[in-house]
């Protein structure tokens, strides 16, 4: 295993982007190593790889950006158990990795819209950004929240949509426009609790 990590960092080293890397070092995105890898470059990385528990558990402990986006692309969504999902949220500081691991893996997991509700009550940026981008993919395939899970919900996106954090603000937002769209009455419900004309 720590060979195949070790030809894997290798090859990042080959498609580095030191200006992405130094961009995304400015605006905040604290890794050990950041090569500044584009996502297409790491999918096609995935898709040759496949999906692979072991490696994904692996590539995760590395404090490098690549192999954590990696991690969150070849890890199996059925093996990926709530206490893993747990200690990989405590472990994700950044907005990119929030995005990446909720569009990735956490809205694939069978208690996805689990963790979305109680991640939406966590004061914490990356979990909120995590739960509301879950909520927006969920509701773009469809899927549509219970009445006890629709006032949550409203409640919640009040609140974060006052958001000191812009990232927090815009997942928030995207996941009102996809709740709206589930529906005349969603449309309705969410004008009248988030006073959102523009939807």
């Amino acid at each position: 295993m720590q060979e195949k990590i070790r030809e894997i960092k290798q090859s990042f080293r080959l498609m580095m982007n030191g200006t992405a890397s130094r961009s995304m070092r400015e605006k905040g995105a604290d890794y050990k190593l950041n090569w500044g890898v584009s996502l297409p470059d790491l999918q096609k990385m995935a898709d040759e790889i496949g999906k692979d528990y072991d490696l994904a558990i692996a590539l995760w402990k590395e404090d490098v950006r690549e192999c954590k986006i990696l991690a969150t692309m070849v890890m199996p969504t059925e093996k990926m158990l709530p206490e893993i999902v747990d200690i990989w949220m405590e472990q994700t500081q950044s907005q990119e990795m929030a995005e990446i691991a909720a569009f990735q893996l956490y809205q694939h997991l069978d208690f996805a819209s689990v963790l979305a509700f109680r991640w939406m009550a966590n004061d914490k940026m990356p979990y909120q950004v995590c739960a509301y981008q879950i909520l927006a993919r969920l509701f773009a395939n469809g899927q549509e929240p219970n009445e006890r899970g629709i006032n949550e919900y409203l409640d919640q996106v009040a609140i974060a949509l006052n958001d000191e954090h812009a990232g927090v603000r815009h997942a928030a937002y995207n996941s009102a426009v996809h709740f709206a769209n589930l529906g005349e009455d969603y449309e309705k419900m969410a004008r009248k609790a988030l006073n959102l004309d523009f939807l």
